[in-house]
Order: structure tokens, then sequence, then C-alpha cells
């Protein structure tokens, strides 16, 4: 049986649909976004479809057009440490990406999903040349801090329905995600995976979030009405 091609060998050139679905490239001037669109590969990796690996060489720049990733990483005890879930409209990694180094982390698709790639000699030059670039790049590793500091924070929490309401802030955010808006497109399982519950008490926790008219839950996703609940749950 011959072997299904990776998320790389299934790169693409992007289509005018998807390039306007990266919020960044508005902040270019003319020129250098006719350089750059050019430049934007994408794929579509399948549920469970890694797109980095722990300790691969950063090659591009990553954001999400469509679907849903988890961020993670194997501790030394093997235990797998989920960091945070992608949706829509985020990107990632740039970090990695400034300092030329191999992923720390492992990124992987819950559902089949559309992901963009910017190259790093692309993503370097854009940092020499582009205002713009270098203000949304800022933004992203000022909210990123924040995320992960968040992060730390939920993983101190022993109450579930704490884990499940911060997580979802988390992945309601504005800045990072722009591409969610008010509905996220999540599975109950899919939550559970990122926050690290069972479906079952995963459930448990939205049913009562909905009940405190923090969330509506709708068919294939979540509607959120009150975001300023969800961040200071348990506080």
């Amino acid at each position: 049986m011959a072997k299904e091609p990776s998320v790389f060998q299934r790169r693409r050139s992007a289509t005018p649909a998807e390039l306007a679905a990266i919020p960044w490239l508005v902040l270019l001037t003319t020129s250098e976004r006719k350089r750059v669109e050019a430049q934007v590969v994408v794929s579509d990796p399948l549920t469970g479809d890694y797109v980095c690996r722990m300790g691969r060489q950063a090659t591009y720049w990553f954001g999400v057009i469509e679907g849903l990733l988890k961020m993670s990483a194997d501790s030394a005890s093997g235990r797998s440490i989920t960091f945070t879930g992608v949706p829509p409209g985020g990107w990632f990694g740039e970090g990695t990406v400034i300092k030329r180094e191999s992923y720390r982390y492992n990124i992987m698709a819950l559902r089949h999903s559309v992901v963009a790639g910017l190259p790093i000699e692309t993503f370097h030059w854009l940092l020499d040349n582009s205002i713009g670039f270098n203000r949304f790049v800022m933004n992203q590793l000022n909210e990123r801090l924040a995320q992960f500091i968040e992060a730390r924070e939920i993983d101190r929490s022993t109450d579930p329905d704490v884990r499940v309401a911060r997580n979802l802030a988390a992945l309601f955010n504005p800045a990072l995600f722009p591409g969610v808006g008010e509905v996220l497109r999540i599975t109950q399982q899919e939550l559970a995976y990122l926050v690290g519950l069972s479906r079952q008490r995963v459930n448990v926790a939205l049913n009562r979030l909905e009940a405190q008219d923090a969330i509506r839950i709708e068919y294939g996703g979540m509607r959120v009405l009150d975001l300023a609940a969800l961040r200071s749950s348990g506080t």
C-alpha cells in the first residue's frame, strides 16, 4: 500500500479566500503583500497529523485557516503536556522562527484543518522591512506571554469547572485568534483533549457555565456570552 503523502508533501499555493483569512496581510504595504502572498503555502492536515514535531528544525511560520490544532510537548517521564489549542486565525511559533531554533513542542490536528505556512526566510525579510508586520509580531509575543502565564495558573487549579472555563476563554482571545469570533467550532471531545479531562466531565462543566449564562452550547460549538466571567472563573 502506498504511503499517504505527508502534510509537507501536500502543500500548495494559497487561494484568494485563504489569503483573505490571514490577519496580518492587511498590515503590509502593497509591494510587501504582493511579494509575500506568492510565498505563502497551505496544506490540509487530517485528524492526528503533525504539523510540527519536537526536535525538527523550524522552516515555516504557521497559522490556522480552518480547523483546530493542539500544541503539546512530551515530558521527561513520557507524559504529554498540552499547552493550548490553536483555532482559526491563530499564528504560532514566531519565537522559534525568530531564533531559528528547533521546535520544542508538537502541533497536531484535532480535526481536518487547513494550515498556512510562511517560509522562515520570508518571515525574516518582513521583520527587516515591514513596520506593520513587526507590530503584529510584537503584539503576538506579548499576548503569547500572557497566555502561557494564564496556562500555568490553570494547571494549578484542581477545579474542573475552572479549567474548562479558563481554557475556553483562552480560545476566544481576539488578538491571538481573530478567526473565532463569538462562536468557537469545537466538540466536547476536542475540548476534553485540550483541557485534559474526560468528555463527560467537560460536559458537566459546560452545562454549569451555560446555566450561569457565560456560554451557550450550540450545534458544533460554543457561543461566548460573558467572556469576562470565563476569564475570572475561580478568582
